[in-house]
């Protein structure tokens, strides 16, 4: 239906905000991974895995950097089940001298779970996968 197509665009979008938007303090950071980790299944939580056993977590926080995700589109495939998305951005590290901008781009595949308080699109995002995460550059804070 048109508003399955709605919703999971938004179960997509939600998720890149939870898991990549973060602000340098640890408990956020894991209240939003965790709440991220709710939309998705290993495939995600192996990758926040090894992202905070290569110290990247605890380096945003003892720097002071936040990291923002700006959505640029999301791309749904309804004719198929699993459905397959691909979502556009740009990610910002964002240090008190200088900001540097990354364009990601990510996969995943989406299947359908039972709704609830903390999933209310019945949608489960699996596969996933950065199929790009390209420097663009740095600039300098005014």
């Amino acid at each position: 239906s048109a508003t399955r197509d709605l919703e999971a665009m938004d179960h997509v979008t939600r998720f890149h905000e939870l898991f990549f938007n973060m602000a340098p303090n640890a408990a956020t950071i894991q209240q939003n991974v965790d709440r991220a980790l709710n939309l998705s299944d290993r495939s995600v939580y192996d990758y926040w895995s090894d992202l905070s056993e290569q110290g990247f977590y605890q380096r945003l926080v003892s720097a002071n950097i936040s990291q923002q995700f700006a959505l640029d589109s999301v791309k749904v495939d309804m004719k198929t089940y699993p459905y397959g998305a691909t979502t556009y951005g740009k990610l910002y590290l964002i240090r008190e001298s200088n900001i540097t901008a990354y364009d990601m781009v990510t996969s995943c595949r989406l299947v359908d779970v039972g709704r609830s308080k903390d999933n209310p699109h019945g949608l489960m995002l699996e596969q996933f996968r950065v199929e790009s995460n390209e420097k663009l550059g740095t600039r300098k804070r005014n």
